[in-house]
């Protein structure tokens, strides 16, 4: 890759990352009365959705990961960080596999994320916490990440549709 080609890509990074970034922020101002501490609608998730199917796998984890580092580091403390890279991995793992089975689309692939990230939490928040009795939020946030990951999803589907044409990596 040429010189240009890796500015070309680090300034879309930065861009990608930036553009979460607010997204998380704005999830910090939104006081929504949720019954379960820390439920989040994922609209940070918009970003790595887009990323996932307009760029390179990789490049859509490099980008989610820089997002929940630089996101725990501004907003939040280390017990977010871990909530956040646990939900993160295990989302953008089961989302990269759900898209490349590809029978889902783009919704199936964001409420198959959001689900399990609020697995993945409920399972680092039960380990920190050494007690399994927060399973009991498990149907609760499995309603929640199946309503929000629905919401991202289309959303994102109408995104990628207007992107159609362009390889954004």
């Amino acid at each position: 890759m040429s010189g240009n080609g890796r500015t070309r890509r680090l300034v879309l990074y930065a861009l990608m990352v930036a553009l979460a970034l607010i997204f998380s922020y704005v999830e910090t101002l939104l006081p929504l009365p949720f019954f379960v501490p820390g439920m989040k609608l994922g609209l940070a998730n918009i970003v790595t959705v887009i990323a996932l199917y307009k760029m390179k796998a990789r490049d859509a984890a490099v980008i989610s990961a820089a997002r929940i580092l630089l996101a725990s580091l501004l907003f939040g403390n280390m017990f977010s960080l871990a909530y956040s890279l646990a939900g993160g991995a295990l989302s953008f793992f089961v989302m990269a596999l759900v898209k490349k089975i590809g029978r889902n689309g783009v919704v199936g692939v964001s409420v198959a994320g959001g689900v399990c990230h609020n697995i993945a939490q409920i399972g680092v928040a039960a380990a920190l916490l050494e007690t399994a009795e927060l399973v009991y939020y498990l149907p609760t946030l499995i309603v929640s990440g199946t309503v929000t990951g629905c919401a991202v999803g289309l959303l994102c589907a109408i995104i990628i549709k207007k992107l159609s044409g362009f390889r954004l990596g």
